[in-house]
């Protein structure tokens, strides 16, 4: 029984492709298939010269709150994107939205001297005190993102599957 587990586990982890998530590589977000319009118009980004996903959507804090994020954040899409129950359009969870827009303000600060609701927080917002920093700028950097329609001919890369070739043969795939 232990064996077969282990060898569950094994597999589950090779074909998620589970190491590439410790990466900041922006192409392991396009491993669920369902993100390849948010790598896309961000890949058409200006923050594509600057910033990966995780730059944004990871607490950039401390090393520790970061890894914790990132498997959190992880094993929150896998289940999501498993059970396949995800919300059309994608949305942020609060603690995303708490994230990206401590990032905003980390990566902007220079800029925000001139602006009084770039030092706004997000328990500040959630107060009535102030707006989150996409409340303006809605099109930073994703665009307007529905559908892969969004992105009719952006090059996504699409991972290579992790099904052995005999497999593929026994399934025809």
């Amino acid at each position: 029984m232990a064996g077969a587990f282990t060898g569950l586990a094994a597999y589950a982890l090779v074909v998620s492709n589970a190491v590439s998530y410790l990466s900041d590589n922006p192409a392991t977000c396009v491993n669920c298939h369902v993100m390849g319009p948010q790598y896309a118009t961000w890949f058409h980004s200006s923050h594509r010269e600057h910033a990966t996903c995780n730059d944004c959507h990871v607490p950039q804090d401390n090393i520790i709150k970061h890894y914790v994020f990132k498997a959190q954040d992880g094993l929150r899409h896998a289940t999501i994107f498993t059970l396949n129950t995800t919300p059309d359009p994608i949305i942020m969870h609060e603690a995303g939205q708490r994230a990206v827009q401590a990032n905003c303000q980390r990566c902007h600060d220079h800029t925000n001297q001139h602006v009084t609701s770039g030092k706004i927080s997000y328990d500040q917002v959630q107060k009535g005190e102030g707006r989150l920093c996409w409340d303006c700028h809605r099109d930073v950097p994703h665009g307007t993102v529905r559908s892969t329609a969004s992105v009719p001919h952006a090059r996504i890369p699409i991972p290579q599957s992790p099904m052995p070739e005999w497999l593929r043969t026994i399934t025809n795939r």
